[in-house]
């Protein structure tokens, strides 16, 4: 068993990290968080357009804007995939995605 012991330092400013290395480790991955996100961003967005051009059909054709059971599903996917969390991310998605036409 090692004797060393670790000398506590200030946190490297915006991380929280008290040494240089777990700093850039920290750095690194928020990068990657934001890469991230940038994308999930664009995927939601791609969803709304998807979404737009679904309700515009089912409304040309005589529907109505919102399908209640394949929106039940898509609570149900997100549910099983994710957990209780997964249900309030699918809700925000359906919401950001209804009636943008």
């Amino acid at each position: 068993m090692s004797t060393e012991t670790r000398t506590a330092t200030a946190p490297a400013p915006g991380t929280g990290a008290h040494t240089p290395e777990a700093a850039g480790i920290i750095s690194d991955a928020r990068q990657r968080i934001d890469d991230l996100d940038g994308r999930i961003i664009g995927l939601v967005q791609e969803r709304m357009a998807v979404s737009a051009v679904i309700q515009r059909e089912r409304l040309t054709s005589g529907g109505r804007r919102v399908n209640l059971s394949r929106e039940m599903e898509i609570l149900d996917h997100y549910r099983g995939q994710l957990g209780k969390p997964g249900t309030a991310l699918a809700m925000t998605l359906l919401e950001l995605s209804r009636g943008q036409i």
